[in-house]
């Protein structure tokens, strides 16, 4: 009789708790350990921040896809200069593309300190990668200025056209992505750049990666192929 009544308070405490306290039991957590693990990790297993993330990106490459396959459909076909041998500086480019190259791992440096908890760190190689990108801009806005001033616009010939499209809307990418690394930054200064906020800057950091490797291709593209090439 007392083993029939201990079991009987044993259940009617258990359903007390509720369902939510057997699914915790179920999965092997406490009631309520798991609960926000659970809210963020989809049926994938990967955080559903990071999979939206992942998903946006190859929303992206498809994007550029289409301008890199037009960029290429028209290239050589310009009846007018400026052509690309007359105005494509290589070794300018290559080291503005040597400076974006150095912010993405001044991103994993950022990344990485944040997941050990080192917040002096992490912040210091976030405002590197936020420089570094900065600086390629520069790079960008000179080579413009300076092939506006030789005759090549948007409109002058098949070349132009392509040529500012392509590389302006990754430009643009680059300035979304600055904008993003300095508001971390500045949040950073009130919260705090450690392990809590790793995940937002390993999201900011695919992003800066993707941008980085884009360039890679359009560089060879654009600049390598149609000089050397």
């Amino acid at each position: 009789m007392a083993e029939h009544h201990g079991s009987g308070a044993h259940a009617l405490q258990g359903s007390a708790r509720g369902p939510g306290a057997a699914h915790a039991l179920a999965v092997g957590h406490p009631q309520g350990a798991g609960h926000h693990a659970h809210s963020e990790v989809g049926v994938t297993g990967v955080d559903n921040r990071k999979l939206g993330m992942w998903l946006f990106l190859a929303s992206e490459c498809m994007f550029f896809g289409a301008f890199i396959v037009a960029y290429i459909a028209y290239q050589g076909k310009s009846l007018s200069g400026p052509t690309p041998e007359e105005l494509l500086n290589i070794p300018l480019t290559s080291l503005s593309t040597f400076v974006l190259l150095m912010s993405s791992l001044a991103m994993v440096l950022a990344v990485q300190a944040a997941q050990q908890d080192r917040q002096a760190d992490a912040r210091k190689w976030l405002l590197a990668t936020a420089l570094l990108g900065l600086g390629f801009l520069g790079f960008q806005a000179y080579e413009y200025t300076h092939f506006i001033h030789a005759g090549l616009t948007l409109s002058v010939n098949l070349f132009g056209t392509t040529f500012y499209t392509l590389t302006g809307l990754h430009g643009l990418h680059v300035t979304i992505g600055v904008g993003w690394l300095l508001a971390l930054f500045l949040r950073s200064l009130k919260v705090g750049l450690g392990r809590a906020q790793a995940l937002s800057l390993e999201l900011a950091g695919l992003y800066w990666h993707f941008v980085d490797v884009v360039w890679i291709v359009i560089f060879t593209l654009v600049y390598l192929m149609s000089v050397l090439g």
